[in-house]
């Protein structure tokens, strides 16, 4: 049956597959976490805070013209169905991006408008519900009180959760990553940063998080036809993280302190708009927001890096629409297929209808557990523009 599909679809496949090639060198995760961060937060911290980190970054591994020539040099009009041709114009003018964020990563304003031009930025109604959020009182809820474990512990934590999921994945430990965990998509590896203390709470919320989605989803697009489900759908990002914390709520680990978390990054975000640098930002969180220095300067320079990475604030815009369509009765099955964006809902349910997609084979868990339990988090979701 896949191999009529393939000769039917002959053109659609060969395009997707050189795609596929060029799209491997461009992980940009991979290229904008800097390789200096301890030192460079000793350094900010030793200054009193008004000193700017020099991060950084790995060498790149392509030669950014020429993978552009080849991603433009597609014969799309070979592709005779017109909502997946556009398609793959859109994926290829994603990847293009992709491309430029990659090339200008440390070249300050010229990464961020690249950045500007992938990932967006807060509009009003985001910061009105970033503002609207931090004005709940979460100080029943201390992390700080709780007890801690490191990565080791966390790496056997995400192992006994993964057993519910029939699917292998490598867990490694890194100093150079902005984020406690993050998935590698390409490799199908959870890598934990290894000087990290974790709470109870963050490991629940990052393995149903990272692993209850990101893994997820990466294992779903590797059972797909086409490739450009595990390589990402333009949007994908909002619409992946949307899930991903939609799934810490439906478990029942996500907290008013973490949903904080996220306007808190909306906040840092908009401040690039306002030309604040990093020690600006820093103090905006610090000062005003009255976080920890150690939640200050790791949500600055998560938002700094590069020379100003916007992808942040698309967390909570995500969450809010992704709980907007579960709560209006939308299909969550098909947003896991892979690496999908909600906004091209309509082409992939032809995709399928084609045999050119197949329905999700791993479904998050949590979303059929539904462990939420929180109405004052139902409140806040529900209140957001």
């Amino acid at each position: 049956m896949q191999e009529d599909i393939t000769l039917k679809y002959q053109s659609l496949f060969e395009i997707d597959a050189n795609l596929n090639r060029l799209v491997k060198k461009i992980e940009l995760l991979n290229y904008v976490n800097p390789l200096n961060i301890e030192q460079e937060k000793k350094q900010f911290f030793s200054s009193k805070y008004n000193y700017e980190p020099q991060y950084k970054y790995p060498k790149i591994k392509f030669n950014g013209y020429k993978l552009h020539r080849l991603f433009f040099s597609q014969r799309l009009e070979r592709i005779e169905d017109d909502d997946i041709r556009k398609l793959y114009e859109d994926v290829i003018y994603d990847h293009s991006s992709l491309i430029e964020c990659v090339e200008t990563i440390g070249q300050g304003k010229r990464f961020y408008y690249n950045s500007l031009k992938s990932f967006g930025s807060p509009t009003d109604p985001d910061i009105d519900n970033a503002e609207f959020i931090l004005r709940f009182d979460d100080s029943e809820f201390n992390e700080d009180m709780l007890p801690m474990y490191d990565a080791r512990e966390a790496k056997e934590y995400f192992e006994a959760f993964s057993k519910r999921y029939d699917f292998k994945y490598d867990i490694v430990f890194s100093h150079n990553i902005a984020a406690a965990a993050m998935v590698r998509n390409n490799t199908q590896t959870l890598i934990l940063r290894k000087n990290h203390k974790f709470s109870k709470n963050q490991l629940e919320v990052l393995a149903n998080h990272e692993i209850g989605v990101h893994m997820v989803t990466s294992f779903n697009a590797c059972d797909q036809p086409l490739k450009i489900f595990f390589n990402g759908i333009p949007n994908t990002v909002e619409t992946q993280e949307g899930l991903a914390v939609y799934s810490e709520y439906m478990s029942g680990c996500l907290t008013l302190t973490r949903l904080k978390e996220l306007a808190y990054r909306v906040i840092a975000v908009d401040s690039l708009r306002r030309g604040y640098n990093f020690s600006g930002t820093f103090d905006l969180l610090f000062s005003q927001y009255k976080l920890n220095r150690e939640k200050a300067f790791s949500i600055t320079q998560r938002v700094h890096r590069g020379g100003g990475f916007t992808k942040d604030h698309l967390y909570l815009s995500g969450l809010r629409t992704i709980y907007n369509y579960a709560k209006s009765g939308g299909d969550l099955d098909i947003l896991l297929v892979g690496k999908m964006a909600i906004e091209y809902l309509d082409v992939v349910k032809k995709l399928q209808e084609l045999g050119l997609a197949k329905p999700s084979k791993y479904y998050t868990d949590s979303y059929l557990l539904n462990d939420n339990q929180n109405t004052n988090l139902d409140f806040i979701l529900k209140s957001l523009k």
